[in-house]
């Protein structure tokens, strides 16, 4: 287990549309243990492969209630409204007010390309959306309401 580098904004594989796993190999399950570490050490709340330079449609979450990994995610039904700040790994110390649904169903693949759904609100859902749309090469930027603001603050000096 290690932990990757986290792609920033303008890197071009940030922009690309990402490939369906088709097979689990050694290295996707050890890609997936890397993007959790990252993901975690990050402080985090979700991580798409792309992220870390792999154009593979695998993403993994966790809003505190544990890991979730999906490969070969895709959404299936979404309903309500929500608009919040957002952020994003990949664009460090900044957030931006973003719409995005208030509940979402995803169906998706595991660790042993096994069919699964999950469904979720608020974070959660926002969460799914946003990682979801990295697999499509895009970027939360590009749905921001107004203007991205800081979300880290110098410490006054004494």
């Amino acid at each position: 287990m290690a932990l990757r580098t986290i792609r920033t904004e303008g890197d071009s594989v940030l922009t690309k549309k990402c490939r369906p796993v088709d097979k689990i190999t050694p290295r996707i399950l050890e890609l997936i243990e890397d993007m959790l570490d990252t993901m975690y050490d990050a402080q985090g709340v979700g991580l798409a492969a792309p992220q870390v330079g792999i154009l593979k449609r695998i993403v993994v979450i966790d809003v505190g209630e544990g890991p979730i990994v999906l490969i070969n995610p895709e959404i299936v039904e979404s309903s309500g409204e929500q608009t919040g700040d957002e952020g994003c790994l990949s664009v460090p110390g900044m957030a931006g007010q973003v719409t995005r649904p208030e509940y979402v169903k995803v169906k998706a693949q595991d660790e042993e390309l096994n069919e699964i759904e999950y469904e979720g609100e608020g974070l959660l859902a926002r969460a799914f959306c946003h990682e979801l749309d990295h697999l499509d090469g895009l970027m939360y930027t590009r749905l921001v309401e107004g203007e991205l603001h800081r979300t880290t603050y110098d410490e006054d000096e004494d």
